[in-house]
């Protein structure tokens, strides 16, 4: 991988599963530390379904709004500071170290979450959970990358975002599965200590990444695992390459452990390797794919479906959709490319998230009025702020009162008729449930509820592939090796602190913007990450890093990125004429 030039292999896919058979040693590194990715993706997907839950245990979570995003963002805030230390727990003591200590920390974490007798000791545990999620979540991918051959790089990396989307829907099929069970999302969010375990266990068993030992002087382990990973016509061959580009890296430096930022910033090809890889971090979550999915079933509770478990199953197809984008990714991201997949990507996220946009509207602005004959039915709940109104109310206004909160009980003939405005509380909920009729608080009764799920659909659908997955694998490619664990250290914390904003400000934003000026400035965002991509993203698809940095240098900036780049052997060839 460090070598010369090696071709990007359009079949490598094929490559991929050829290797299983050949070389089962690289798919067993790969999908050791892939676990990493697995519990990474099941935090984001598992509290989404446990948040309803925990609303229905803590009253002060019902109540408070910044209490829920709290709740989910507090894992964020760990990982932010997970993934600054992870940059140096990599280059200080090694990849392998790191994914142990993350393993350990998000134990502890589900532990704890598992047992919190209150929101307070909840929130510690997601912040431990956090801290080895954001650990994990830039070591998964640098040590894949690290022990696999250019030809599959990308598609190895590509199985770590596939497990992250297979841990989101995991954590959607263990929601599910403990909806009706004592304790719902104490199971929910505890089970995630086994694969942390297991993960633990895996990686005592397994060396560290070769490159690192290499930057350690610790040349016969790294021969040894070398050999382990190529073929024995290519080992030599690597080995040597990887044995010069470090010697050359130290002899430039003076030494192999000065590193600090202004040398970073100094330094052009890193300097623009960072302006690509940490914008796409960036990006990657402001054209808010986590919304959906720490929020899915809240976001279709506010498409008009009053039912947790209902909430819960159909936010399966999100998580469903995401992990099937994975695949698709494994199988493209190295015969389309990077670039190329990044920008059908995005344009597919733009169109999706105008058509939420444009749904969510239809929605708020068609819910069923309020009938004064239904809601006094209940007239020993009726919603103060109806009582003294004067003007005519709808169920969106309804759910708008705030002293105390209200809720809506639909007609019992059709839900799309003029319901009840009435105080929420259990009691009141227990009541508008015996006469069949559904009740809520979260969002209004529609028909266009399922045009809700099918933009939700689109919208997965087009980001798992592109700005899924590429983000990682580009930023685990793109650093020379002496800057690598720091450089990617520093993405992943753009990252986590981008996710943490998204996060923490998404269920303040439905309440004071609304659901459809929402997901409309998220597909602003798309557009102006388009034209970043354009620009600033280079092609790494199939080769060596030496070829990575050539291009940073040069900053070949290629806007026809349909079209196939010529070699360097065809432009050393076009240059002599």
């Amino acid at each position: 991988m460090e070598g010369g030039v090696v071709e990007a292999d359009a079949s490598a896919f094929k490559e991929c599963f050829s290797l299983a058979w050949r070389n089962p040693y690289v798919l067993r590194l790969a999908f050791s530390a892939g676990i990493g990715g697995l519990l990474f993706g099941y935090d984001t997907g598992v509290i989404s379904g446990a948040l309803l839950y925990i609303r229905d245990d803590f009253s002060s979570v019902d109540r408070k709004t910044w209490l829920q995003e709290m709740i989910v963002s507090m894992a964020v805030a760990g990982a932010i500071v997970g993934a600054a230390v992870g940059g140096w727990t990599n280059d200080r003591f090694g990849r392998r170290f790191s994914i142990l200590v993350a393993d350990f920390l998000f134990f502890v974490g589900a532990v704890i979450m598992a047992a919190a007798p209150s929101p307070t000791l909840l929130i510690v545990g997601r912040v431990f959970v956090g801290l080895g999620v954001g650990m994990a979540s830039m070591t998964s991918p640098l040590y894949i990358s690290e022990a696999s051959p250019a030809k599959v790089r990308g598609a190895l990396v590509s199985t770590n975002g596939f497990l992250i989307t297979g841990g989101q829907f995991l954590s959607s099929l263990i929601n599910l599965a403990f909806t009706n069970v004592h304790g719902t999302w104490r199971w929910m969010l505890g089970i995630a200590a086994l694969p942390a375990l297991l993960q633990f266990i895996l990686m005592l068993l397994l060396p560290e990444s070769p490159r690192w030992l290499y930057r350690k002087r610790r040349e016969a382990e790294a021969e040894a695992i070398m050999r382990k990973i190529y073929p024995a016509q290519e080992a030599d061959k690597e080995i040597q390459a990887l044995k010069d580009s470090i010697e050359a890296e130290i002899k430039e430096e003076g030494s192999s452990e000065k590193i600090n930022i202004t040398k970073l910033l100094k330094t052009k090809t890193v300097r623009r390797g960072l302006i690509a890889g940490v914008g796409l971090q960036i990006f990657q979550q402001f054209v808010g794919i986590n919304t959906v999915m720490y929020y899915s079933p809240t976001i279709v509770q506010l498409a008009g479906f009053a039912s947790n478990q209902t909430a819960v199953a159909l936010s399966l197809v999100t998580s469903g959709l995401n992990a099937m984008g994975t695949i698709v990714s494994i199988y493209f991201i190295d015969r389309t490319g990077r670039k190329k997949l990044l920008i059908i990507s995005l344009c597919g996220v733009i169109l999706s998230l105008g058509v939420l946009s444009g749904v969510f509207h239809e929605t708020t602005s068609h819910s069923p009025n309020v009938s004064k004959q239904e809601t006094s039915h209940f007239s020993s709940y009726t919603c103060p702020d109806f009582s003294l109104a004067t003007t005519n109310w709808d169920c969106m206004k309804c759910l708008k009162a705030s002293s105390p909160d209200c809720g809506f009980c639909a007609s019992g003939t059709n839900k799309l008729f003029p319901g009840a405005c009435l105080i929420s509380n259990n009691t009141v909920k227990d009541l508008c449930h015996s006469e069949g009729r559904l009740w809520y608080t979260r969002g209004c009764p529609s028909r266009y509820g399922w045009l809700a799920l099918i933009g939700l659909a689109l919208y997965i659908i087009f980001f798992s592939p592109g700005m899924g997955t590429a983000p990682w694998i580009v930023n685990s490619e793109i650093y020379p090796l002496r800057f690598r664990g720091v450089c990617g250290g520093i993405a992943a914390t753009a990252n986590w602190i981008s996710n943490l904003i998204v996060a923490q400000s998404f269920l303040s934003l439905t309440q004071s913007i609304g659901t459809s000026w929402t997901f409309f400035i998220f597909g602003v965002i798309s557009v102006v990450a388009l034209f970043f991509v354009l620009v600033f993203v280079p092609e790494t698809k199939g080769l060596p890093i030496e070829e990575v940095e050539k291009m940073l240098e040069q900053r070949d900036v290629h806007f026809a990125f349909w079209k196939k780049q010529a070699g360097e052997s065809e432009k050393k060839a076009n240059t002599n004429v």
